[in-house]
C-alpha cells in the first residue's frame, strides 16, 4: 500500500457517524475493524482520508468540503454537524472574485530607515506601500530579494482582477505560461500578470527590487504542481480571464506625451490589453513643467517615485518634499500639484480604471 495520510476523529457510536459519512457525504468505506465489534473504520472521498475512532479522544474537529456545485450536494446546505460534533462546511471550489468597495485616502509612504519589512512568500522582503488598503481593494508592495542567485518558487497563479510587476532595480529571470522560454526583466521593465496565468520566479541579482501592485488586497495563490514551465504551447495573444500577458521592455519604449503638462511618459501597453481596467506609465519631466493644479476622478491613483525628487501640495496643505522610493495614493477628490522636479524624475503611474478624466487648473 502507498504511504497515505488520515485525519483521525473520535466518535462516541460508530455507527451512526460512519452513516453519516457515508450515507449523507458519500464517503466509501475502505477498513472497519473489529470484525466483532468495529471501533475502528476508514472512509475515504472528496480527496479526503478519515479514520473514526469510537471512544477516541480530542476535538471533532472541522472538515471542509470543496465542491465544484454546492448546490447540488446535501440538499444545498452550506453547513452540517456529524453525530460525533464534526462540524461539516461545504464551500465553493472556486466562488467569484469579490472586490471590496474602495474607500478612498490619501497615502504617502516613504522610503528610509524608518520603513518597515516584513518576511513574505519565497524568501523575499516586502514593505506594504499602501497599509490601509483603500478599503480592501488594492494592494501595493515594495519586494526585495537580498542575496540574489536561484530563487525557492515554484509555479503559481492568483485569483485576482489586476496584478502588475515593475522591475524598479536588479535584474529578475522569469517564466510565464505559454509565453515560451524564461527571460530576464531589467531595471524598467514592466509585465502585467493577468488572472491565473501560471508564473514562476526563477532567479534574481543581488539587490533585486520591485514595485508590485494588485486588486483585491487579500488575493489568494495558488500552488501549481503539475503543469511544467515553460509550456510546450506559445501563444502571446491568449486571454486569461479577458486580458493579456505583457511584457514592456523600458530600453525600446518610446516616450509620448503625459497626461500632466510639461511631462512624458511611455506607456506599457498593459491598458490596451486589460481593455481598459488599468493603465501603467513611467512619467518624467520634458524641460521646465508648468506649476498647475490638478485634479482626477478614477478610482485608484498610485505613484511610486523611481528616482529623482520633487515638491508635492495637496488640497492647499503646503508643499512637502518627495524623495525617491516614496509611494503616493491621491484620490479622486484630492487637489494637487507638482513642483520643483529635478532632471532625473521618473515617476510610475498605476491607475484604474485606465480611463479617466485630468482637471487642472
Amino acid at each position: 500500500m502507498e504511504a497515505h495520510a488520515q485525519v483521525v476523529l473520535p466518535c462516541r457510536e460508530l455507527s451512526e457517524t460512519l452513516g453519516f459519512f457515508t450515507d449523507r457525504l458519500g464517503f466509501r468505506v475502505d477498513a472497519i475493524y473489529p470484525a466483532d465489534d468495529p471501533s475502528v473504520a476508514v472512509v475515504s472521498g472528496h480527496g479526503l482520508r478519515v479514520e473514526l475512532r469510537r471512544g477516541g479522544e480530542g476535538a471533532p474537529g472541522v472538515v471542509r468540503l470543496v465542491m465544484k456545485n454546492p448546490a447540488a450536494f446535501a440538499g444545498g446546505a452550506s453547513e452540517l454537524v456529524a453525530p460525533n460534533g464534526t462540524r461539516i462546511e461545504i464551500v465553493d471550489a472556486d466562488p467569484p472574485l469579490v472586490v471590496p468597495k474602495v474607500k478612498p485616502s490619501f497615502v504617502l509612504s516613504e522610503n528610509g530607515d524608518r520603513a518597515e519589512w516584513g518576511a513574505g512568500r519565497a524568501g523575499m522582503r516586502y514593505r506594504d506601500l499602501v497599509p490601509d488598503r483603500q478599503g480592501g481593494s488594492f494592494i501595493a508592495s515594495h519586494i526585495q530579494i537580498p542575496g540574489g542567485g536561484p530563487v525557492p518558487d515554484y509555479v503559481h497563479f492568483h485569483k485576482v482582477r489586476f496584478q502588475m510587476i515593475y522591475c524598479y532595480k536588479g535584474w529578475v529571470r522569469v517564466v510565464y505560461e505559454d509565453q515560451g522560454p524564461p527571460f530576464v526583466m531589467q531595471a524598467g521593465d514592466c509585465v502585467l500578470q493577468p488572472p491565473r496565468i501560471r508564473h514562476r520566479v526563477l532567479e534574481c541579482s543581488p539587490g533585486l527590487e520591485v514595485i508590485e501592485v494588485g486588486s483585491p488586497a487579500n488575493h489568494e495563490t495558488f500552488a501549481d504542481h503539475d503543469l511544467p514551465l515553460p509550456t510546450s504551447d506559445v501563444d502571446p495573444g491568449r486571454s486569461f480571464g479577458g486580458q493579456r500577458f505583457v511584457r514592456h521592455v523600458a530600453a525600446s519604449a518610446a516616450w509620448k506625451p503625459f497626461r500632466l503638462e510639461g511631462f512624458e511618459c511611455r506607456d506599457t501597453g498593459i491598458a490596451a490589453a486589460t481593455s481598459g481596467v488599468a493603465s501603467v506609465r513611467v512619467a518624467r519631466p520634458r524641460g521646465n513643467p508648468a506649476s498647475k493644479r490638478y485634479r482626477h476622478d478614477t478610482e485608484f491613483l498610485f505613484a511610486f517615485v523611481l528616482s529623482g525628487s520633487l515638491t508635492l501640495d495637496v488640497d492647499d496643505r503646503g508643499s512637502r518634499p518627495i524623495a525617491e522610493g516614496t509611494a503616493l495614493v491621491l484620490p479622486a477628490a484630492s487637489l494637487y500639484s507638482l513642483g520643483d522636479c529635478s532632471p532625473d524624475l521618473e515617476i510610475l503611474e498605476v491607475a484604474l480604471p485606465a480611463e479617466f478624466e485630468t482637471v487642472s487648473s
